[in-house]
């Protein structure tokens, strides 16, 4: 039953039925309507309070649990709920792994319409927090007061925050004392570096007046225990910045990489900026099955090291190889596929649009005395064409392992047209890659599909598929 409530509608007494997209609940309305809810578990009974109204569907944020699912935990973090990351916190883990599985193989049924093999069981991370190796954190004189602070007698005069954006308003920052996602000495480094520069009087950035001195702060650090700290400013304040410099080099000797930015444009980003190494070297180290990894400020690596090398490792039981193979690698990235999997083909042939990504994966390929890997830059869709083929070679195989919106169907056509005896097609988005899968069902049979699950406590979930050429 609903009841109307300044000009929503609440709807009372739903079961919770399902995990959806984008961390979702599922709940159907009385109506028949799909309801989706930000905030519950599936086997919750709960009433919505609904924030939109569509033809087939209602979204809403659950008011009152009138059941307690079973499926549900405590969560960790005291920010859950707030922050907007780890939306799955107040799910048991065994519990997630079950609706990412599901999600998968929902996906490449239903928007593939492809045949299926048994889906092999999502491989969980041994590690369910403190597994991010990269953390990125904003500066801002505007901190988010949450609701027990507004209620309060308590008058917050200081209103600078260190922490992450309030979903949905790019100018609150929530200020964050413990985040449960990357390994000491994180949480202490961020803590020092907003303390210290409050204590030196530097003043925080506010987004809507482009005004202050600090902007952010990212975090880095590899399973070998390096660690990479950059603090990007606003504008040059040349003795404050030292003195700041100074105290957290001091303070965290066991830093590797301490570096800055100075940034005056409106927005942060930090790909066209460029990065100042303040003390130590301009990059850190990661290793894996013995190749090491150059990663500086800028580099893409997989964020959660350890399963990074699982989904790696199934990457190359898929492709199978003998060590007679050509290999093409697409969206090579800084190569790291590439060179995990050089010693056991022929040759590799990696593509990537990304320039400095290309110089990060030959700088790579030399330090790892790897030289039976090619790298070459430029869009995917105009450089993977059949001038490329005829001068770099028919591959065997091709490793595809595109960004989230998936390939480019000029590239889909021409990986059909290129007709290699397999390809292995990691995503981090089930759904797009079941619409590619879709393209090249007449030619490609699906023979191994396993989820690796990456990022646990979020719903997002990462997928490797064997294709086979149909005979």
């Amino acid at each position: 039953m609903g009841r109307k409530r300044t000009n929503r509608i609440v709807l009372e007494n739903l079961e919770v039925i399902d995990a959806g997209a984008k961390g979702k609940s599922v709940a159907k309305a009385e109506d028949g309507r799909v309801v989706f809810i930000n905030n519950a578990v599936p086997g919750d009974v709960v009433n919505v309070q609904t924030t939109k109204k569509r033809k087939a569907y209602y979204e809403g944020t659950a008011t009152d649990i009138l059941k307690y699912s079973d499926k549900r935990v405590e969560p960790t973090c005291e920010y859950f709920g707030t922050c907007g990351g780890c939306k799955w916190q107040h799910m048991g883990y065994e519990h997630q792994l079950f609706y990412k599985q599901k999600e998968i193989e929902n996906n490449l049924v239903r928007i593939g319409h492809v045949e299926l093999p048994e889906v092999a069981p999502i491989l969980g991370s041994k590690e369910q927090y403190f597994y991010r190796n990269k953390m990125e954190f904003s500066f801002s004189d505007s901190k988010w007061l949450t609701l027990a602070q507004i209620q309060s007698d308590e008058v917050i005069e200081n209103r600078n925050a260190l922490g992450f954006h309030i979903p949905g308003m790019w100018d609150k920052i929530l200020d964050i004392d413990k985040c449960h996602l990357q390994r000491d000495p994180s949480n202490a480094i961020r803590n020092f570096i907003r303390d210290k520069a409050q204590e030196l009087e530097m003043p925080f950035f506010n987004t809507r007046n482009q005004t202050g001195l600090l902007r952010t702060l990212m975090i880095r650090t590899s399973s070998i225990g390096e660690l990479m700290v950059l603090i990007q400013f606003y504008s040059e304040d040349e003795k404050k910045r030292i003195q700041l410099m100074e105290l957290v080099k001091n303070e965290f000797p066991e830093i590797t990489s301490l570096q800055y930015i100075i940034n005056s444009k409106a927005n942060d980003t930090i790909y066209d900026q460029e990065v100042i190494c303040f003390s130590g070297r301009d990059h850190i180290f990661e290793e894996m099955e013995g190749l090491k990894f150059k990663i500086n400020a800028k580099s893409f690596y997989q964020t959660n090291s350890e399963q990074a090398f699982e989904l790696y490792k199934v990457t190359r039981d898929f492709a199978g190889l003998s060590g007679n193979e050509l290999v093409y690698d697409l969206y090579t990235g800084t190569g790291t596929i590439a060179q995990f999997v050089a010693r056991n083909a022929k040759k590799v042939v990696g593509i990537e649009s990304v320039p400095d990504a290309i110089t990060a994966a030959k700088e790579n390929a030399q330090l790892n005395e790897i030289d039976n890997v090619d790298f070459f830059v430029g869009d995917m869709k105009k450089v993977f064409n059949t001038e490329f083929i005829a001068e770099n070679g028919t591959p065997d195989i091709v490793i595809t392992d595109p960004p989230r919106d998936g390939m480019h169907k000029d590239v889909v056509e021409q990986l059909i047209q290129l007709s290699p005896e397999k390809i292995v097609y990691v995503s981090c988005n089930s759904a797009t890659q079941a619409r590619d899968l879709a393209l090249m069902d007449a030619h490609y049979k699906i023979t191994k599909v396993q989820p690796v699950d990456m990022f646990p406590q979020t719903f997002h979930v990462e997928n490797v598929v064997l294709l086979e050429k149909r005979a």
